[in-house]
């Protein structure tokens, strides 16, 4: 009973009151980070920056490097003030990224395709309650800049303009992505590069191209502007349906249609070449003028049935851009994968493709796409049998003189890890820059 007193005593002190308050709330605060870091953990993470790694100490990579033609930098190493804008390029500048773009960057979620559940109605809903907060979208003083910055950028005495686009965040512009940009300027040293983008036109971005940069090559992230990329063209009128909700974006997410609207416009308006950034770029492309490749033959007379866009190369102005574009604005579906893409090439190239005047060449299958997105996943694994080695041997041979690049098929491969030995490993090898340890995601 003594002992009962006693402790009773003891819990109805204010020392005791004081220390089991203090506990419990100690208690409460270790869970609450520990939650908090489970369900972010990025927040306690830092975000890995793409550094400049070694040159690969492998003989073939070593030879193929030596033939890389060598270009002198026009200007020495830049060294970054992290508070001020950037020189990304013969004098262009960029701002740098705050912590409220790094914040919005780093969210997860396509905020360009709409809730699978909604229909037609809801949809349009959606995307207008949702346009004020998309940044393509958005008029920005850097986004205003762009057709001035295109422009001064193209002065550079560029052999060819090439173009890409990146709609995505730069920290998912992986190795693969970079390899694409670096076996480009290898094949193409004296050309230039226009990488039309928002993330990448940041100091993060900067970070990513500077192991090219700093070697001299010519490259350029710029933000879009989208309302001057389709002024005066068919588009012009689609977007602005799209804006004021009187045209369905579609389930699909809308930046893969922007990508398809953004790569014919800026064709349109300067000319030159796009290409997709799933490439390994393989040969010159001088020489190659209003030309396009297709993804697929008949097998018995070999005449091609469906055209790709994910490489373009146009003069400025050349009228089936024209017809492109048209066709984009008038039959948008963004419900049917491929609707505003390949097959709107196909079937615009069908209708006018033999116009007097348009002089347009279908390259063969061997041009861009030699192997199809089904047959691909042989090339990224290693040879187990002679024969099988031959293969590779015979692949990567006929590939190098036949093929300008090779093209990846992005979203069946991207998770695909390449083996040692794999025509996709030898074909880097014999055709990086910068050689990295790997280009597996």
């Amino acid at each position: 009973m003594s002992n009962y007193k006693a402790f009773r005593r003891t819990i109805e002190s204010p020392i005791f009151s004081t220390v089991s308050f203090a506990l419990i709330v100690f208690s409460i605060f270790v869970y609450s980070s520990i939650s908090i870091a489970r369900l972010y953990p990025s927040q306690y993470i830092s975000t890995p920056i793409i550094k400049t790694p070694q040159r690969a100490h492998n003989n073939d990579v070593q030879a193929a490097a030596n033939k890389t033609p060598q270009v002198q930098a026009t200007t020495p190493a830049l060294k970054v003030d992290q508070s001020s804008p950037i020189v990304v390029s013969n004098n262009v500048t960029a701002q740098p990224m705050n912590i409220e773009e790094l914040e919005k960057e780093e969210q997860g979620p396509d905020p360009l395709i709409p809730p699978p559940w909604l229909k037609k109605e809801g949809r349009m809903e959606w995307f207008q309650k949702k346009l004020p907060d998309l940044e393509v979208f958005q008029s920005t003083n850097l986004s205003r800049a762009f057709h001035d910055r295109v422009l001064k950028f193209s002065t550079n005495q560029c052999a060819i303009q090439f173009f890409m686009v990146w709609l995505s965040p730069a920290r998912i512009f992986r190795p693969r992505d970079f390899l694409a940009v670096e076996t480009l300027m290898k094949a193409n040293p004296h050309s230039c590069l226009v990488l039309i983008s928002r993330s990448l036109d940041t100091r993060r971005g900067y970070k990513i191209l500077k192991p090219l940069l700093d070697l001299g090559f010519k490259i350029l992230a710029v933000t879009p502007d989208l309302a001057s990329l389709v002024k005066d063209t068919p588009a012009e009128t689609w977007l602005k349906q799209i804006k004021d909700g009187e045209r369905d974006p579609g389930k699909i997410s809308l930046s893969v249609q922007l990508s398809n609207l953004i790569r014919l416009a800026v064709l349109y308006k300067y000319g030159g070449v796009y290409l997709d950034t799933d490439f390994i770029v393989l040969k010159d492309f001088k020489g190659l003028r209003n030309a396009v490749g297709p993804q697929e033959v008949d097998q018995a007379t070999r005449k091609w049935k469906t055209l790709n866009n994910a490489a373009l190369v146009f003069d400025k102005g050349h009228p089936i851009l024209f017809d492109f574009l048209q066709e984009f604005a008038t039959t948008f579906d963004g419900n049917t994968w491929g609707h505003n893409g390949p097959y709107m090439l196909t079937r615009v190239t069908r209708r006018v493709g033999n116009t007097p005047g348009y002089n347009l060449t279908i390259l063969g299958l061997e041009a861009f796409y030699p192997v199809n997105w089904v047959q691909i996943k042989r090339f990224f694994k290693k040879p187990a049998t002679e024969e099988e080695s031959k293969w590779v041997e015979e692949t990567v041979l006929r590939l190098s003189e036949e093929s300008y690049g090779l093209h990846l098929w992005s979203s069946f491969t991207r998770k695909s890890v390449y083996d040692e030995g794999s025509v996709i490993d030898r074909l880097i090898k014999s055709h990086c820059l910068i050689c990295r340890d790997t280009y597996n995601t």
